[in-house]
């Protein structure tokens, strides 16, 4: 079994125990799915750069699971915290192919370090778990009552990430451990010496992150909903892209904006 089979196991299971841990507390239950374009904001480029943001897209799935505790047994009496706020697990995946795009890459650069960069690129794959808390500034109550209304949200919480990236590269003899296949800069000083060996990254890992959205729920059935949210998800680490250089231009951890349509389905 390769690792990543095997980290998505262990992460499955980890999601469902979670899953059914909250549901012996008598919560009622919400399940959902997940997809959308992810955009990577990485190494590859330069940031804030259109035609890189543009052009390292990806896509994203993921299965999501809401406590919902305006209906808890027991529980009759309002409460603002039960009124306005869901706490939401999410097992997701994301999948983005990154390439070189701007200035230092246009067909009028014809050095040997242009050709490099055109010729490098890589895929990040990262497989989450994690835990946000939705504010709804609005009361639930109501929008549950309700077709056809919506519901705005922000939300704020923490993810593992299992990351897998991938390199490749066309130039001279193709071969991605060959360092000087890659854009000089990011190994060699200007004088020619060695100042970086470790810029290029192979290996998978596991790394925490921060994840924001904004989003809306629009009230689709009594017991169905469809989402809209708009992430934002910060990773503590410079490897996602399987690309760590040292230029001013990009010293930044990765991060990834998530644009996700959903569905989310009601029961107990």
């Amino acid at each position: 079994m390769t690792l990543i089979l095997k980290q998505l196991l262990f992460i499955s299971v980890l999601f469902l125990g979670i899953s059914t841990s909250f549901a012996q507390f008598n919560f009622s239950n919400e399940l959902g799915v997940i997809f959308g374009p992810v955009a990577l904001q990485s190494d590859f480029g330069e940031r804030r750069d259109f035609e890189t943001n543009a052009g390292n897209t990806g896509i994203g799935i993921g299965f999501v699971h809401f406590m919902n505790f305006e209906y808890t047994r027991g529980y009759s009496q309002y409460s603002y915290f039960k009124d306005h706020f869901r706490v939401r697990s999410e097992l997701s995946w994301n999948k983005t192919k990154l390439n070189h795009f701007g200035e230092w890459v246009d067909p009028s650069k014809t050095s040997a370090n242009a050709d490099k960069l055109r010729a490098h690129s890589g895929e990040s794959n990262n497989l989450d778990i994690g835990m946000q808390l939705e504010y709804f500034p609005f009361s639930m109550r109501e929008f549950s009552y309700e077709i056809n209304t919506l519901a705005p949200f922000v939300s704020l919480g923490a993810h593992l990430t299992s990351y897998n990236p991938k390199v490749s590269t066309t130039y001279d003899d193709g071969n991605p451990t060959n360092l000087n296949n890659y854009f000089d800069p990011w190994h060699l000083n200007s004088n020619g010496s060695v100042k970086d060996t470790d810029f290029i990254k192979f290996q998978s890992g596991a790394v925490f992150s921060i994840v924001g959205s904004i989003g809306t729920r629009y009230k689709l059935t009594a017991l169905s909903d469809l989402m809209l949210d708009l992430r934002l998800q910060y990773y503590f680490n410079d490897s996602i892209d399987g690309l760590d250089h040292k230029l001013a231009s990009n010293q930044s951890n990765d991060y990834l904006i998530w644009l996700n349509f959903g569905y989310i389905f009601y029961f107990e």
